[in-house]
């Protein structure tokens, strides 16, 4: 169960990052649901590796193939199996790491919880299980489009290069027409030089990364223990390097005060709205209406190209320098994983909520 993420619709992923191939099975899937596969290469496209200067050389076509559940271009509402073949790997990048603990990796606590660890890559714990996730959210993506609802997410800060203002202040589709997937062309120039710098030096940077849900309904989300923030930050946080979650004002709204956060609400032609969204699209852990929006916090790619301090499996001192091919910066791949997680989120939500309607 804990390589499973959902309660209606359920994905289960397996597979490591040189193993033979990364897949999984997404179960509760709703039957009839049109299924462009041109649209769910493409969402694959924007994840895989070697797209640009800023990101890891290691070079994989990541061709999604389906073994079942869907049948003449629709899901049939059976189990939907996929899979993605690896065929760029290079074991002898991680010989050195056989024996070693690499700093901020999770080789220690695989070790130390299952007595064995895939060094390869990292294995179960590489980033290359997020495959799994964007297929499925692909899917999902397409399901909540026949219902209205929309998930764009961006790079909103890389280092300390950050966007000041609200979403709403950027065409959001220009986020797609550079590789940092920025929608601040020139923000997006000083990223990318920034990333190249950092890469050179052989070390890595970190960032935010930005999501916005539009057409959302109302409803979406339960009291207490079900909230629709709380479901999308386990969603989030269970990306490889988010280290954060915030929704709507988030950390910034502890400078304001009540009366200057609360959204009013008006009727607007009969519809009842607020004039503001500081609460971010979700208030009493149910969706009102509005935006949603969050930001997460990615943290520094943990594998750096220089020598660092470290032991080995005995305890004793040593020295390492990774090598292999690394992405010196997560942000511009974690935007479709962080889009997906969110698509895989929303669409659990919609069919608890009608499940619980009569």
């Amino acid at each position: 169960m804990f390589n499973s993420f959902g309660n209606i619709v359920r994905l289960t992923s397996f597979g490591e990052s040189h193993g033979k191939g990364i897949g999984g099975v997404l179960d509760g899937f709703p039957a009839g649901i049109t299924i462009d596969m041109d649209f769910v290469q493409n969402e694959l496209n924007r994840r895989r590796p070697g797209q640009s200067d800023i990101t890891t050389s290691r070079q994989e076509k990541d061709e999604v193939e389906f073994l079942s559940g869907v049948f003449e271009g629709k899901s049939t509402g059976c189990p939907i199996g996929f899979i993605v073949w690896n065929h760029n790997q290079r074991y002898s990048d991680y010989s050195e790491m056989q024996s070693v603990y690499r700093p901020s990796h999770a080789d220690y606590t695989y070790k130390q919880k299952y007595g064995i660890r895939d060094y390869r890559g990292g294995g179960r714990s590489s980033a290359r299980e997020t495959i799994a996730r964007v297929v499925a959210g692909a899917l999902a993506k397409l399901a909540l489009k026949q219902l209205g609802i929309y998930i764009t997410a961006y790079t909103s800060q890389v280092g300390p290069i950050r966007l000041d203002e609200n979403y709403s202040a950027y065409d959001l589709s220009l986020a797609e027409s550079n590789p940092v997937r920025c929608p601040d062309p020139d923000k997006a120039k000083e990223m990318e030089a920034y990333i190249i710098k950092v890469k050179e030096e052989g070390d890595t940077i970190g960032g935010v990364v930005t999501c916005v849900i539009t057409g959302c309904p109302v409803g979406l989300g339960q009291p207490v223990f079900g909230k629709l923030q709380s479901a999308l930050a386990a969603g989030m946080l269970s990306i490889n390097a988010a280290k954060a979650f915030e929704y709507g004002d988030g950390f910034k709204g502890l400078k304001m005060k009540g009366s200057e956060q609360n959204d009013v609400f008006y009727n607007n032609a009969g519809r009842i709205t607020t004039h503001t969204n500081h609460s971010g699209g979700i208030q009493g852990g149910i969706s009102n209406g509005q935006d949603i929006y969050f930001r997460v916090a990615f943290k520094p790619v943990a594998t750096v190209l220089m020598e660092q301090h470290t032991v080995n499996i005995d305890g004793r001192d040593t020295t390492l320098k990774a090598r292999g091919r690394h992405d010196p910066c997560v942000l511009p791949r974690a935007v479709p994983i962080v889009e997906a997680m969110a698509a895989l989120t929303l669409l659990d939500f919609y069919l608890i909520d009608r499940t619980t309607q009569l």
